[in-house]
Formats: C-alpha cells, structure tokens, sequence
C-alpha cells in the first residue's frame, strides 16, 4: 500500500508537541539536579552558627582545618588517580595505532609546475606574484680588455722581460 503523506498542519502540531514535552522534561531535569544539590549541601555542610565565646570558636576553627585537610587529601587521590587513568588511555592508544599497522606514506606524483604558477596556486588569484629571478639580478657589463701590443721589434721587448721580471738587465748594466 502506498504511504500515506501527513499534512503540514499535522506535522507542525507534532513538532510543537514534542518540543512541549522535551521543555517540561528539561524543566524537571533542572528541579532534581537543583533539589540533589540542596540535599548534598544539607548533608555535608550543616548550618553554620558563630559561637559566642573564644575557646568555642577556636574548637570550630580546629574542627574546618581538619575538613579541609580531608578534602584537600581527597582532591589529591582524585587527581592523582585521573593522571593515571589519562596516561593509560595514552598508552591503550598507541598500542592501539600500532597493532592497526604501520601508517604509509603515500607516493606522490612529480608535477611541473613554473615557480609562478606555483605561487599563484598557494596565494590564490588576489596576489599577483612574478617569479622572475632574472630581472632582480644585479647587472653586470663586460669589459673587454685591449693589450697594449708593443710596436716594433717583438725581440726587444722579450729580452726586456727575460728573467726575474726584467731585472736581469739592471745587473748587467752594473757589472
């Protein structure tokens, strides 16, 4: 048999209804937790009342040090017991990792990619980004160098700079 379709003035009565429901079960949830709080106050904090003379107040002083230093003591235990417990989870799951296997790295493909497609990729379309490491560089012109070449006879100037850098004929002026 074909279903049957509810109409939207149905379907809307029924969602009010649950939602009716659903805030007077919130609303209940509050009083218990409210009256479980105020049974726990009555249990563990009874009224407080001031003594009238000295030694009666040093008496309560005595007896609030010896709760506190209970309560402290169990806040201890509790704490200490909760780092234990965390550091067990830990442990758990790591063995857990590591029974589930090794984890591999996935190979990944080689792409070509110009070094400006590349920024626009990471920087999006907003930033116009060249990477044209070519015309950052520093110019530099080449300088040709033209030997002076000696005219005349090319055994002269030979026999000027044969031996200890042309100094073989300062001797043989001497002598």
């Amino acid at each position: 048999m074909a279903e049957k379709k509810m109409s939207s003035g149905r379907r809307s009565q029924l969602k009010t209804l649950l939602l009716q429901i659903g805030v007077s079960m919130l609303e209940e949830e509050a009083q218990e937790a409210q009256q479980q709080k105020e049974k726990h106050m009555e249990e563990n904090c009874p009224s407080f009342f001031l003594p009238g003379c000295m030694h009666e107040l040093q008496d309560l002083c005595r007896k609030l040090h010896k709760q506190i230093d209970l309560v402290d003591e169990e806040r201890y235990d509790m704490e200490a017991k909760v780092n234990k417990s965390n550091k067990e989870i830990e442990d758990l799951k790591m063995k857990v990792q590591d029974l589930k296997g090794k984890f591999k790295k996935p190979v990944l493909k080689r792409v070509r990619m110009s070094a400006d497609a590349m920024l626009a990729a990471l920087l999006g379309s907003k930033h116009k980004v060249s990477m044209d490491l070519r015309a950052n560089l520093k110019q530099v012109k080449k300088e040709v160098k033209e030997e002076e070449k000696p005219a005349g006879d090319w055994r002269k100037s030979i026999e000027d700079k044969a031996g200890m850098g042309g100094r073989k004929k300062m001797f043989e002026t001497e002598a």
